[in-house]
């Protein structure tokens, strides 16, 4: 899909029917006839105007024949199963004498806003068109960051109640997306130090303030995602101890359990024998039955007590030596 706008005297900005120069044109999954006719009518090479259509194409700048490529990621969210899924996207921003090109697979939020008059923007100016949408992209990183942190602790306090294993999965994707993030984050950061090369931009001191608002949210953003990765990272990491400590409070009591079913068992195969045993009698005798019972019971009570006692106080300690470790 390709739409053509274009910011009039009156800095309105208007949809036009077909190319016009100093315009904004606006691709969506183009086609091959899409990109080849824009790039007749531009000047652009095709190679660049395909480089934002690989999802796994980097962030990056490229200089060439009057055409200035900036590749950025920008972050998206879609639906999953477990709720919303944040990753990132690359979008590709091109200008050259005739227009200002954008490319990407999916809409973007910034863009958009951009088109509804959410923010203001002279499609004549390329620099500044840049400029506000890699403010707008860092904007839009930091309110994704936001959303995810809700998310986490909505996510921790429902583990709080319930251990579920579909709630470790949502932890698991928030981090994933957390890391998505940052490696997208770093890379554009890379790509805002070379913006900084463009005369034009220290040449207009309105463009240097934009540019500054450029590097000080794109900061603020790698700093909130760091801060929340680890967050993130050591939450998991105590939810692992959490299950393993389950995990052995359930072996330590089923072996409880083993230890003591096997003494009446024992005891009721030495009895069960087909050889003399002691308090043997006749066949209409009952006393000695109801004294092996008896004895059994007694037995496995204070098997069942010693094992209690002895257990708590073993994990006991070994809980106090790791608490000790750890302050030293």
């Amino acid at each position: 899909m390709v739409k053509y706008f274009y910011t009039t005297e009156n800095n309105g900005l208007i949809q036009l029917d077909t190319f016009k120069e100093k315009c904004w044109i606006d691709m969506i999954n183009p086609t091959d006839v899409e990109v080849d006719a824009i790039s007749k009518f531009t000047g652009i090479p095709e190679d660049s105007i395909k480089a934002a259509l690989d999802e796994e194409e980097r962030a990056r700048t490229d200089f060439d024949d009057g055409n200035s490529l900036f590749i950025v990621d920008c972050p998206i969210i879609e639906d999953g199963d477990s709720g919303d899924v944040y990753s990132t996207l690359p979008l590709a921003i091109i200008y050259n004498d005739k227009c200002v090109l954008t490319v990407c697979l999916k809409g973007n939020t910034v863009l958009k806003n951009f088109i509804t008059g959410r923010e203001k923007l002279d499609t004549r100016k390329p620099v500044d068109f840049i400029l506000r949408f890699m403010l707008g992209n860092a904007k839009r990183f930091l309110y994704c960051l936001k959303q995810i942190d809700r998310k986490s602790h909505r996510v921790q306090s429902e583990l709080e109640r319930t251990m579920k294993n579909e709630h470790i999965l949502q932890l698991l994707d928030l981090e994933n997306s957390l890391v998505y993030f940052s490696t997208s984050l770093n890379s554009n950061y890379r790509v805002h130090e070379k913006l900084s090369k463009v005369e034009v931009i220290s040449a207009r001191e309105e463009y240097t303030d934009l540019y500054d608002d450029v590097v000080i949210e794109s900061r603020q953003a790698i700093e909130m995602c760091n801060i929340y990765k680890d967050i993130l990272t050591v939450a998991m990491d105590a939810y692992g101890s959490v299950i393993s400590n389950n995990a052995n409070d359930t072996m330590k009591r089923l072996t409880i359990a083993t230890i003591l079913l096997a003494i009446p068992t024992m005891i009721a195969g030495f009895w069960g024998m087909n050889v003399f045993v002691p308090g043997q009698t006749g066949q209409g005798s009952t006393l000695w039955f109801w004294l092996v019972v008896a004895g059994t019971a007694v037995l496995t009570a204070g098997v069942a007590l010693f094992m209690t006692k002895f257990t708590g106080a073993f994990f006991r300690n070994k809980r106090r030596n790791k608490r000790d470790k750890k302050r030293d």
